[in-house]
């Protein structure tokens, strides 16, 4: 394992983070604000208990998962794009750099932007919530989960895209309905029976599930159906990205 070359990378995408980190810091923090303002004061104050739950703090782990998805997808895809429309990746695929440690560097950069955005906007939580947390280690280690999976994702859209157009068409098109539509801001057990079913099919309803379970520790759909589908998404994207190195698939062409 090449840890040198590792470092380089990672250490030159976190100086591109360091250097809009104003930006990228505050932004998720007016973002979250807002989101309370909208969702936890004007409408939560029409809305009962959720589980037991106050409807401002329920809303607080979709939020971290609205913004830390988005954020790794976002990240990884752009930082293995530019260097694909520069012409500058034929000079990391000629060096004596593995697959593996290129994806370590790109994947491990943008899985750590998400993990600081979101225990960001968890800090500001408090600020307008009382935010119990009932499994904080398990908390920290599916938002690392989400965070290097969803990086994985973005990778994978970054080298499929041929374009700046293309890299925000799955993120806007499949990726944000996903997300709005699988629980972020209310229990799937709200739904009529039918839509409930229909939002099963949802793969980001399982991921908002176990994440809320570790703040409340309370689950929409078992714990272990969570885990099974988180585990077989992050499977699936490093057999992808294995394939995509091992075939050279939109990277050599």
């Amino acid at each position: 394992m090449n840890f040198p070359a590792i470092r380089v990378i990672f250490q030159r995408e976190m100086a591109r983070f360091s250097r809009t980190i104003i930006e990228s810091l505050i932004s998720p923090v007016i973002s979250t604000s807002l989101y309370f303002v909208v969702f936890g004061a004007a409408i939560g104050s029409r809305i009962e208990a959720v589980d037991g739950v106050t409807y401002g703090a329920f809303i607080v782990p979709g939020l971290i998962m609205l913004t830390v998805i988005t954020q790794s997808v976002s990240n990884a895809s752009f930082a293995i794009h530019f260097p694909k429309f520069i012409g500058s990746i034929y000079e990391l695929l000629s060096a004596p750099v593995s697959y593996r440690e290129i994806v370590i560097g790109y994947v491990g950069a943008a899985a750590v932007k998400s993990i600081l955005i979101g225990l960001v906007i968890l800090l500001t939580a408090y600020l307008f919530v009382d935010l119990p947390i009932a499994h904080p280690i398990a908390m920290l280690a599916l938002l690392a989960v989400t965070s290097f999976s969803f990086s994985l994702f973005g990778f994978i859209i970054g080298i499929w895209a041929k374009d700046f157009q293309q890299l925000q068409l799955i993120p806007l098109l499949v990726l944000t309905p996903l997300i709005f539509l699988g629980g972020s801001f209310y229990s799937i057990d709200m739904l009529p029976g039918i839509w409930r079913t229909i939002a099963m099919f949802n793969p980001v309803v399982y991921l908002m599930s176990v994440f809320r379970w570790s703040f409340f520790a309370t689950a929409d759909v078992p714990i272990a159906a969570s885990l099974l589908a988180i585990a077989v998404f992050t499977a699936l994207c490093l057999a992808v990205v294995w394939w995509i190195f091992r075939t050279g698939w939109r990277i050599r062409q």
